[in-house]
């Protein structure tokens, strides 16, 4: 039989592209989110909220996986509120697995402020880099950690499996996501072009100057897969990105050329999205109509924020990949490849112009 997979937050940029990887692999795939997506080519879709247990007791009765990936988070007003839902979420998911014989792996997916720290404590620690798995856990709450946690005691009780996966940025397509820089970075070139304003990087000096890395959501796809069937990457954690590392200096200018724009001069501070783009909606909904897209508000597709944050921050952020590397995955993306790939999809899709 095929293996059975349900995938936590499908309608997310680790889910659906997850799923998407799945199936291209012969898999059975169960895509679960709040607004499940209906045009992913080979996925059931399950309606259910993470913090109902009953909704998702109803949703999973009858699903019995052998494998589950948990691919999302709910953002909150303060940490200590990260904590308390975001944990929630596991343990109820988990909870609704009825058949825990059936269940061999649970693959989890938190990001780099395992190593630097939460939204709130983020730069107030020593950050060491590369990031190493074995790194200790920084002081503070820290969602990912309770959420770790969580995992850590189910195996224990239920007898499956875990994996744990920190990505840096994802890039790739989604539309809605809440963290999503290759899409937002598309808006935002899209409106430079269209009106002329400088296409000016908004990030930090530490950023813009120092080593970064993204990953691509397939490359992140691949990894989950390889470790929920590998022993030996069984009861693990694994940093994934693309391989490469880049300075945003030379990342900067491929993305202007990706949109016929020159690079307007660094003006030496950060000069953030949320500010530059305050009249960006109807902006927006006038490319759409010039252009014929499809008629997403700019707020569905761009989260300043987000992005923000990931270009704001005020020291380097890059990982070792040898750990997953020395147990057999060797998968590998340029990071400028990744970028234009998403973009002319974008294209394709008639998302932006």
């Amino acid at each position: 039989m095929a293996p059975r997979a349900l995938v936590a937050g499908a309608s997310g940029i680790v889910g659906g592209n997850l799923s998407a990887h799945l199936v291209s692999l012969g898999w059975e795939v169960f895509g679960l989110a709040r607004k499940p997506p209906r045009e992913l080519a080979g996925v059931t879709p399950l309606a259910a909220d993470l913090r109902e247990p009953e909704s998702l007791r109803s949703a999973l009765a009858n699903i019995n996986p052998n494998y589950v990936f948990i691919t999302t988070w709910l953002r909150q007003a303060t940490e200590a509120e990260n904590c308390t839902v975001n944990g929630a979420m596991v343990r109820n998911l988990l909870g609704a697995v009825r058949d825990d014989h059936a269940l061999q792996h649970v693959a989890l997916v938190t990001g780099g402020k395992n190593y630097f720290g939460s939204f709130e404590e983020a730069g107030n620690y020593d950050v060491t880099t590369p990031f190493r798995e074995e790194q200790p856990r920084k002081p503070g709450l820290n969602f990912y950690y309770t959420q770790e946690d969580i995992l850590f005691e189910q195996a224990r009780q239920m007898g499956f499996s875990w994996s744990v996966h920190r990505p840096p940025t994802i890039i790739g397509y989604a539309l809605g996501n809440s963290m999503n820089m290759g899409v937002t970075l598309a808006v935002y070139a899209s409106i430079c072009r269209e009106t002329g304003r400088p296409f000016v990087f908004p990030g930090s000096p530490e950023q813009y100057h120092g080593l970064s890395e993204v990953v691509d959501a397939r490359i992140l796809a691949r990894q989950l897969a390889w470790a929920a069937t590998t022993p030996a990457a069984q009861n693990q954690a694994f940093n994934i990105a693309n391989g490469d590392v880049f300075r945003w200096d030379w990342m900067w200018e491929r993305l202007a050329n990706a949109f016929g724009l020159e690079v307007a001069p660094y003006p030496g501070q950060a000069t953030p999205l949320q500010t530059q783009m305050r009249d960006a909606g109807p902006i927006w909904d006038a490319i759409v109509q010039k252009h014929g897209l499809r008629p997403h508000k700019v707020d569905e597709l761009a989260p300043w924020w987000h992005t923000d944050a990931d270009l704001g921050r005020t020291f380097e952020t890059f990982s070792d990949m040898s750990k997953s590397r020395v147990l057999g995955f060797l998968e590998y993306q340029r990071s400028d490849t990744t970028f234009l790939d998403l973009f002319a999809r974008l294209r394709n899709e008639k998302i932006i112009p």
